[in-house]
């Protein structure tokens, strides 16, 4: 005789990975949150939709502390998933939950059917919100994906893998976040995040920089913060002692 294991009462459960955004807050949170705003007011909906993970690694705060700044954050629709590195004392009933081991996420997604091949290729793109997506067929190693149409407003292309090369421009209201160095053939007006599971030594190259923002491995530098002689440039940046710095490309 055979056991029925399953019925239609029965709840799926399921495993799914989503990208997060980690903030790390430092004391006194006033003056973090401050330059919180400053981020948010320059680069219009950076946190729009977006799921946030809480550091609080070494930081002496108590629980008060903590569900003040949660509600500090959500008052800027800042939505917080989880916190990763709170003491277990001041975590409690109605905070997010806590977690441990995050990591940068490799598993790829479908993309569209190759014109040409009429094949799929895997997808670099990891849809932060559902409505974003953008094409990326990805090269013979899993080091490096070239997306060969412009990467248009309102896309995210993630690749925590390795370098991320743009053929063309990349729209403002759009994004690539990169483990490696990114490289853009256009016109940078959105936002290029190098770096972004903690490699210091990457760089970004574009051939015209009108960029929203920039960053490497978490330090980011908004376009009226650099020196006018570098808007619509063909420019690097790189990091150097915790600070951004670029030059033109000759």
């Amino acid at each position: 005789m055979k056991n029925v294991l399953t019925d239609a009462r029965s709840i799926r459960i399921k495993g799914r990975s989503f990208l997060a955004v980690m903030l790390s807050p430092d004391l006194p949170f006033d003056d973090w949150l401050v330059r919180l705003d400053d981020l948010a007011a320059r680069s219009a909906g950076f946190f729009l939709g977006r799921p946030v993970v809480l550091d609080l690694t070494d930081l002496a705060i108590d629980r008060s502390q903590l569900k003040d700044l949660i509600t500090e954050l959500a008052a800027r629709n800042v939505s917080i998933m989880g916190i990763e590195g709170g003491r277990p004392s001041i975590l409690g009933p109605g905070m997010p939950p806590a977690l441990k081991g995050g990591r940068p996420v490799s598993d790829l997604a479908i993309a569209e059917k190759d014109d040409a091949a009429g094949s799929q290729n895997q997808q670099a793109v990891r849809e932060a919100r559902p409505s974003l997506q953008a094409s990326a067929i990805q090269t013979s190693t899993t080091q490096s994906i070239v997306l060969r149409e412009p990467v248009r407003s309102g896309q995210s292309v993630i690749f925590p893998e390795g370098d991320v090369t743009v053929v063309g421009s990349v729209a403002s209201g759009a994004e690539i976040i990169a483990g490696g160095s990114i490289h853009i053939y256009g016109t940078l007006r959105g936002r290029a995040m190098a770096g972004s599971i903690g490699n210091a030594s990457a760089r970004i190259f574009c051939r015209k920089l009108e960029a929203e923002l920039v960053a490497i491995d978490g330090i980011y530098k908004m376009a009226d913060d650099m020196t006018p002689d570098l808007r619509g440039q063909a420019v690097q940046l790189w990091l150097e002692d915790d600070a951004i710095m670029a030059e033109k490309l000759i």
